[in-house]
Order: structure tokens, then C-alpha cells, then sequence
């Protein structure tokens, strides 16, 4: 039986699968499906990783099994599988909003079930992932491989599930502001003469470090952005603009309608 399968090769199913593969997976260890056969072709080709025809067939070898399809047609998967998945495999969600108790109601109440909001970064590595399970469920082995899998491709946290939409806020949706705004700041160091190849370069680096210098350094945002702000200088006239068009009540606007949206999938 292969370890684990994938139903649905998108783009989070694609990055956390070329995730594990770039770091120690094997494509032996690893089995996928997609509704699209050509798709699939391009996938093989690409990872070596063997893909088979059916949801139900990739049910079956996978021992752990992740449903890595958008949440419109998690319902129709969930009861095409449904016959087939045990009690025995690791069933792991990755859709924003399907909780753990629809995917009981559906596939059977001893089903064990791993929720997780993974992010696209996963593709290089560098992924966020939330996570939550009843530990009560599981071995010791499987708790260990759960982790190993979710930080094979970046780092994970686990959390109760009622937050979990708050996860998609924090991280899984995330990715697409930040792209918003190095695009925006290249445009405007364009604007201001820089090619925009040395822009973009210069804003996703520039994002890059500051990231890590969040993570590394423990400081709080606040006590980091203070620095950069010399008194009169011209990093507090840029701030002043950012506020006075209202940006970190754009990015909590942006979350609170991205939190609405998990509540009604």
C-alpha cells in the first residue's frame, strides 16, 4: 500500500506534493488523482510520481490520505470514497471551512480526521500550515509522521479547531495580499525610475527579510517598524500616507471578509 495519496493536484495539492518531494520524499512513497487526465500526464512527468485514474483507487493505497480539492466538490468526493476509506487510514482535509464533524457526517463517525490549512509557499518549503486532530485518535507513529509531514514542506501549528478559520485568515489566504503588495510597491519604485525586474527583486527581498526579522528576532512588528522611522525622516512620511488611506484597515477588512467566507462555503 502507498503511504500517501492525494486526491486533486491543483495548486496546494501540487506545492505540498513538489513540497515533500524536494524535501526527502520519495515519489514511491507518494500516489495522486486528478479529474483531469492530461493533468495527470504532466504531473508524472514532472515528479514521477505514479497517478491513478479514480478518487476511489487512490483511496484505496493510500494510507494516508489527503482530499486536496476545492470545497465545492468535497461532497461528491467525500461520498464517492466513502465506501472504500477505513477506519485504519488518516484522512486529511485541507479545505477551508469543512469541518471535522461534516467530514464524519459524511464518511462515517470513526473516521479519523486530520483538518489543516496548509499555504502555497509549501512549494519551496517555506509553507504555514495550521493544524488540528484528537490526539486520542492516534498513535504515537502516526502523530509522528503527521508532523514530519506538515513541516517537510514548512513549519506547522497546531490549533483548536474553532480557529481554524482564523488560520485561513492568518495564512492561508494571506499569501494572495502580499503578492497585492509587491506588486504595488514595484509599480510605484517604477514609477519613480528602477526597471521594474530590479523593483521586484528588490520588494519580494526586501518582504523576505522582513519576515525573518519578525520570526527570528521576537521583536513586535511595532517595535521593528519604530526603527526603520528616523524622526522627520522619510520612512514616518510613508507611514503617515499608509495611514491616512486607511492600509491596515484595508488588510483587517480584507480578513474579516475572508473569515465571513469560511463561515458560508
Amino acid at each position: 500500500m502507498e503511504k500517501i495519496g492525494f486526491i486533486g493536484m491543483g495548486n496546494m495539492g501540487s506545492a505540498i506534493m513538489k513540497g515533500l518531494l524536494s524535501h526527502g520524499s520519495s515519489p514511491e512513497e507518494i500516489l495522486f488523482t486528478d479529474i483531469d487526465g492530461a493533468r495527470r500526464e504532466k504531473v508524472e512527468g514532472e515528479t514521477g510520481v505514479h497517478g491513478v485514474a479514480t478518487n476511489r483507487e487512490c483511496a484505496q493505497k493510500a494510507r494516508y490520505l489527503v482530499l486536496a480539492v476545492k470545497p465545492q466538490y468535497y461532497q461528491a468526493v467525500l461520498e464517492e470514497i466513502r465506501p472504500t476509506v477505513t477506519a485504519s487510514q488518516v484522512i486529511i482535509s485541507i479545505a477551508p471551512g469543512k469541518t471535522v464533524a461534516y467530514l464524519k457526517g459524511v464518511l462515517g463517525a470513526d473516521r479519523r480526521i486530520v483538518r489543516a490549512m496548509p499555504n502555497t509557499p509549501a512549494l519551496l518549503g517555506e509553507g504555514m500550515t495550521g493544524v488540528c486532530y484528537d490526539p486520542d485518535l492516534f498513535s504515537q507513529e502516526e502523530k509522528a509522521l503527521i508532523h514530519k509531514f506538515f513541516t517537510s514542506f514548512g513549519r506547522m501549528e497546531l490549533v483548536e479547531e474553532r480557529l481554524m478559520d482564523a488560520v485561513v485568515c492568518a495564512s492561508g489566504s494571506s499569501p494572495a495580499y502580499v503578492y497585492m503588495m509587491i506588486e504595488a510597491l514595484a509599480d510605484g519604485a517604477v514609477k519613480c525610475g528602477l526597471p521594474r525586474d530590479m523593483a521586484y527583486q528588490m520588494v519580494a527581498q526586501t518582504v523576505l527579510g522582513s519576515a525573518k526579522m519578525v520570526l527570528e528576532t521576537g521583536l513586535h512588528p511595532g517595535e521593528l517598524k519604530d526603527m526603520v522611522c528616523s524622526p522627520g525622516g522619510t520612512t514616518i512620511a510613508a507611514v503617515g500616507a499608509l495611514e491616512q488611506c486607511g492600509f491596515r484597515n484595508a488588510l483587517m477588512q480584507a480578513t474579516d471578509a475572508c473569515f465571513a467566507r469560511c463561515k458560508s462555503i
